[in-house]
């Protein structure tokens, strides 16, 4: 008999969230530290190295592109790297300038000066730290990825427009549409030096990773963007030596911020612009470097036993060019960091006490940057030490490198941001929101922030975005089939108050009194829709029609399944059991007007009966006209979907969409009370026990009664290890009365004798083979068996005294012999030798206790009368796949021990192995 409990979905409420104080990590928070010291590796001081000569360049030529003062790019990359460093949650992400807001900065320096811009910058730091504090990072990330990177790519088109210019020698102009319109102009009026270095410091950045050979990889070591940068200040100094380079004033006269001067609402609305952008960047920045860590500590995992080999490349991120080369590995010392995760909430005060401080100071707004975060991640840093002392040495070179950074172009320096700002117009993110078709909100969201400035843009890629889903949650396909005498209805897509009138007007088309077939193929059902198929079934039914609700398979709604199955799937729902210990779960079981058979609309036959909302509970009640009601078990709804339905996914879900037929009084049915929270390991037994009570003693209370009072009559001895992965009803598709279950470690026999022997076992297989009469006996083993392991390991120290464990296991030395000797054939499995020691042992000890078993003396008579069988079977955990030994070697014969794959057409008899009783 096969058992089928009701799926449960892993819903997680905030009440079940562990608190920090339980030592519980949460899934976005990062390992906690190992100790209270600051502590540098060897790894994070070269990665430090490399991110800071990589920082400088893009700070001076952000700075630049945004009209600022130089050393307010060195100002806030210092602070970025040094803060947000020690405060963030991203150990990995550098933060510094934000390309981001590149054009949103320049735009507020045009229109209010830069003492106010870092007064708006002090005021978006104190918004984010508000945010972080209340938790809401995560709520960020909730925009549309079509909205988010056609922001980002907006950003970037309307940088290299500005960018361009200088380049081109010239100066860019307030807007992007205006720098595109004074393009033609400036190409009129180019001067030869400066586009002449632009295009040198290009092509050092997109050949500067593709040096091949030996000396490729040496030189690959050193960021592109600095090699760039020091060769075309090496040749214009050389050839173009009255070239505009960059001018660093004297700390004298940094300015400082000053009370805001401007309309209220003007500049509540520039200290929200800021703080989107940067937060959007940061947050996004914090997930592409969970995915880099992550993408390394799988690469150098694989790349372990190759030692000095150099981890796969990622594609994180597209600006990983401008980062790291691909050929560049990883310090040894990185090998055994754990991937870590984000604390979002965390990283976002640390960027909001960032951009206060930077903004106090006199520097630019300050965001987590994909570049320079993917270029410490793949330098090979283990912690913030790296974020911390590229800050620390970004801040020394500020005081002391002065002279050194004004030989730099300023053509150079806006040919890197110019490459940044293509770079972010990914072409991965094009095809994606393509894929998802969201192509439009990614298009309207780049338009409009190229037209209309970031925060315009966004407004429009939100509305967009709602349109589109507003569209498609109307887009309702009705259809009408006749089908001699009978109608089908099929409505494709889901059914909300704009689709009533078209629904109502199909619908009233139909003949009266007439016989029809509504198959709704939808997940969402509003009232007004409700109300419109209720009052027209109540009116098809009263002229004497009959109506049948559908799924898109066909089966009837609400229909038991026995009507449209011979049985139930057998543990289909049991692979999500353990989510039934959450707290406050409730498990779904109501599936009322959602796709696919299962949800409860109308009567089977005649769908007179009325419809109610629900919550979830364990079964639907079906209500006829005559009053009579039918319980729907749960197992019912899910033995009729498929194994990839919706429903048996962990997702959320909106009681109040859910519909069951209701008694004609229409009355409500109270939710049931939510599940007392699970305290400790120790509860998970007492909430085990009330699923089970609630869910499956319903199902197989019958059939246990019946046993009770027949008495046990199983037809199999099961003889399998303790290993909890082994479920013996599942794998056997059995149930309640039919094996009779020996499980000890290692699946093992001990054999027959008066001094070694061991009485529990033996007194089982006696009780089964005299007493209960089975016709067959099962050895079954398994994958990755921890007895075997001990095995293969080898005896403990003979001078300490002998374990429980290790006395038990001798009785699994033989097994050992015989995979040893060379008078016994190896075993091997669906035609293939076992692929490795342990698994040869595990299929040789199946065989050598079978041998032991035939030792028994009833086992034996039993045998020779014929009236017993005997079978070796492997189960192979991790592909859920069982193997059967070959009639021949379990029932003793000298022929090749081969353990033969059970495919899911076998049956009894039907091949030369006759699978009798498993």
């Amino acid at each position: 008999m096969s058992a089928c409990v009701p799926t449960r979905h892993n819903r997680t409420s905030r009440s079940s969230r562990p608190p920090r104080a339980s030592g519980v990590k949460r899934p976005h928070s990062p390992p906690p530290p190992r100790g209270g010291r600051f502590r540098i590796a060897g790894a994070d001081l070269s990665a430090s190295i490399t991110v800071f000569l990589l920082a400088v360049p893009m700070s001076l030529g952000l700075a630049v592109a945004m009209d600022a003062p130089l050393e307010a790019g060195l100002i806030s990359a210092a602070i970025g790297g040094i803060v947000a460093g020690l405060l963030g949650g991203t150990p990995l992400q550098v933060s510094g300038p934000s390309a981001g807001l590149t054009v949103v900065t320049a735009e507020l320096i045009q229109i209010y000066g830069w003492r106010t811009t870092c007064a708006i910058t002090i005021g978006a730091g104190l918004l984010q730290i508000l945010l972080g504090s209340l938790r809401a990072a995560r709520s960020a990330l909730a925009v549309s990825p079509a909205i988010v990177h056609g922001t980002l790519a907006g950003i970037g088109v309307a940088i290299a427009l500005a960018q361009l210019h200088i380049v081109l020698g010239g100066s860019p102009q307030s807007s992007a549409v205006a720098n595109a319109l004074a393009l033609p102009d400036q190409l009129g009026r180019v001067s030869p030096a400066a586009p002449l270095i632009g295009t040198l410091t290009i092509t050092v950045l997109v050949l500067w990773p593709r040096i091949p050979g030996r000396v490729g990889g040496s030189v690959r070591r050193i960021p592109a963007a600095l090699a760039a940068v020091v060769t075309a200040t090496t040749v214009a100094a050389i050839v173009a030596p009255g070239i505009a380079r960059v001018d660093l004033p004297s700390w004298r006269s940094h300015a400082l911020p000053e009370m805001p001067h401007g309309p209220v609402l003007a500049l509540a609305t520039a200290v929200f612009t800021v703080m989107l952008v940067a937060s959007l960047e940061s947050l996004l920045a914090a997930v592409a470097v969970d995915k880099l860590s992550a993408d390394r500590a799988a690469g150098q995992t694989a790349a372990r036993p190759a030692a000095g080999s150099a981890p796969p490349p990622t594609s994180a991120t597209p600006a990983l060019a401008l980062a790291l080369p691909s050929g560049t590995s990883a310090p040894a010392a990185s090998l055994a960091l754990p991937a870590r995760r984000s604390d979002l909430d965390r990283e976002l005060r640390a960027q909001g006490i960032a951009n206060t401080l930077s903004g106090l100071v006199g520097g630019l707004a300050v965001s987590g940057g994909a570049v320079r975060s993917s270029a410490n991640v793949r330098a090979g840093a283990t912690g913030r030490a790296s974020t911390v002392l590229h800050g620390v040495w970004v801040l020394l070179a500020t005081g002391l490198l002065v002279t050194v950074l004004e030989w730099i172009p300023l053509a150079a320096l806006a040919a890197l941001v110019m490459m940044v700002g293509i770079q972010m117009v990914s072409f991965a993110h094009i095809r994606n929101v393509h894929k998802h078709r969201e192509f439009l909100v990614y298009g309207a969201t780049i338009t409009g922030v190229v037209l209309f400035g970031v925060l315009k843009g966004v407004a429009i890629g939100i509305a967009v975005a709602v349109t589109v889903a507003l569209h498609r949650l109307a887009r309702t396909r009705i259809t009408v089939t006749d089908q001699g005498g009978r109608h089908l209805v099929v409505v494709r897509g889901q059914l909300t108050f704009l689709a009533v009138p078209r629904l109502s007007r199909t619908l009233g088309q139909l003949p009266q009194g007439g016989d029809a077939v509504v198959e709704l193929d939808g997940f969402f059902m509003d009232h007004a829709a409700y109300e419109a198929i209720q009052g027209w079934s109540t009116a098809q039914t009263a002229h004497g029609g009959r109506v049948v609700f559908t799924g898109r398979s066909g089966g009837r709604i609400a229909e038991p399944a026995s009507a449209a199955h011979s049985c139930c799937r057998p543990w289909t729902p049991w692979r999500n059991h353990h989510c039934h210990d959450e707290p406050g779960r409730v498990p779904e079981t109501s599936h009322a007007l959602v796709p696919g058979p299962g949800p409860a609309l109308g009567k089977r036959s005649t769908g007179t009966g009325r419809i109610r909302r629900a919550a979830h509970t364990g079964s639907t009640a079906n209500t006829g006209s005559d009053g009579s009601t039918d319980r729907i078990s749960p197992t019912d709804r899910d033995a009729n979907r498929p194994a990839d339905h919706p429903a048996d996914r962990p997702a959320s879900h909106d009681a109040s969409h859910d519909m069951t037929i209701d008694s004609p009084d229409n009355a409500p049915t109270p939710a049931p009370a939510p599940e007392a929270p699970r305290l400790a390991g120790g509860n998970r037994l007492i909430s085990g026990l009330s699923s089970f009570q609630r869910n499956t003693a319903p199902l197989v209370r019958d059939e246990l009664a019946r046993l009770a009072v027949e008495g046990q009559r199983p037809s199999q001895l099961f003889i399998t290890c303790a290993d909890s992965r082994l479920v013996t009803s599942m794998i056997t598709a059995s149930g309640p009365g039919d094996l009779f279950t020996v499980r000890n470690i290692g699946n093992l026999v001990p054999l027959p004798d008066a001094e070694s022997g061991d009485h529990s076992v033996g007194a089982a297989i006696e009780y089964a083979v005299d007493v209960l009469k089975v016709e067959s006996i099962t050895i079954c083993g398994h994958s990755g068996c921890g007895a075997m392991q001990a095995l293969l390991g080898g005896e403990p120290d003979r001078e300490a005294p002998p374990t429980s464990l290790w006395r038990w296991l001798r009785h699994g030395l033989p097994s050992l012999e015989r995979m040893a000797s060379r008078h016994h054939a190896w075993a091997r499995i669906s035609g293939r030798l076992p692929t490795d020691a342990l698994e040869q042992l595990c299929l040789t000890n199946v065989v050598q206790q079978l041998d032991h078993l035939r030792a028994h003396e009833s086992v034996a008579r039993r045998l020779a009368e014929g009236t017993i069988r005997l079978h070796g079977m492997y189960f192979h955990v991790g592909e859920a796949q069982a193997y059967l030994l070959t009639e021949g070697a379990s029932s003793g014969l000298e022929l090749d021990e081969v353990f033969d794959r059970v495919d899911p057409g076998d049956a009894p008899g039907s091949g030369e192995l006759e699978r009798t009783g498993v």
